[in-house]
């Protein structure tokens, strides 16, 4: 047979066929006087095999022990462990499905900045529609970042601090008057009056908790050059302020 016949054959392409060769899965069939490879019906028995395992899912190295002569591994021992494996990306998937099902059914349906968990979409909601605003935008980004790095237990806790401060009587207000005042600043210069203003406002509504101190509040802080890179000079100088002053301490 020619390559197009063995291919046709057996259901795959010529393109595979000689992928295999070079894999070392398919022996080199011999070649006619013309210089064409001359498969049997032993080439088209072997390819058969290699085409089953593949659709079982093996990987093509996992498919070269197989055939191997001295493989290490017997073919039930190689399907075993394909059958874990497929079993951990099944659980991986049916976790996955509750996830998604979770912020499907949640109240209120999903926000614009998910998906993101459940008590943070619900704290998104709560200070409602802030598409008006610049750094609003900036610090939903920021907080599902955080979100996403943070450790189980650190995000618990980082949700329950926000959400008092929301939760609390004026909450929300003062959460839209901070987002105001920094929004203003997007034009001016970090020694601008408003500056002070604003960091003011912003340490008021932040929990000390949330701010480490003494290390981590300065530009010597890698994450926090990016965040401050990413605000307009006068924006970073507040929130550069509001961190002492939460931290304890004044420039």
């Amino acid at each position: 047979m020619r390559i197009g016949e063995l291919a046709a054959a057996v259901g795959v392409t010529t393109r595979a066929v000689r992928h295999y060769h070079h894999l070392g899965l398919l022996p080199e069939p011999e070649r006619r006087a013309n210089g064409y490879r001359d498969y049997t019906l032993r080439h088209a028995v072997v390819l058969a095999r290699v085409r089953r395992l593949t659709e079982l899912g093996l990987g093509l190295a996992e498919v070269r022990d197989v055939l191997a002569d001295d493989a290490g591994k017997d073919l039930a021992e190689v399907l075993t462990e394909l059958d874990e494996d497929l079993a951990r990306q099944e659980e991986a998937i049916r976790e996955r499905r509750a996830r998604l099902r979770t912020l499907l059914e949640s109240e209120g349906g999903l926000v614009a900045e998910g998906p993101v968990s459940t008590e943070l979409a619900a704290l998104f909601r709560e200070v409602g529609d802030v598409t008006d605003s610049p750094t609003a935008a900036k610090d939903r980004e920021l907080l599902a970042l955080i979100e996403t790095a943070a450790p189980p237990e650190e995000r618990q806790r980082m949700m329950g601090l926000l959400s008092e401060v929301v939760g609390a009587p004026g909450g929300v207000e003062r959460a839209l008057t901070v987002y105001g005042l920094l929004d203003a600043l997007a034009d001016v210069g970090p020694d601008d009056p408003r500056v002070e203003e604003a960091a003011q406002a912003l340490a008021a509504c932040m929990p000390a908790e949330l701010v480490t101190e003494g290390e981590g509040i300065d530009a010597s802080d890698s994450f926090l050059r990016a965040v401050y890179a990413d605000f307009a000079p006068a924006q970073a100088e507040a929130i550069r302020r509001t961190l002492r002053i939460v931290a304890g301490g004044r420039s």
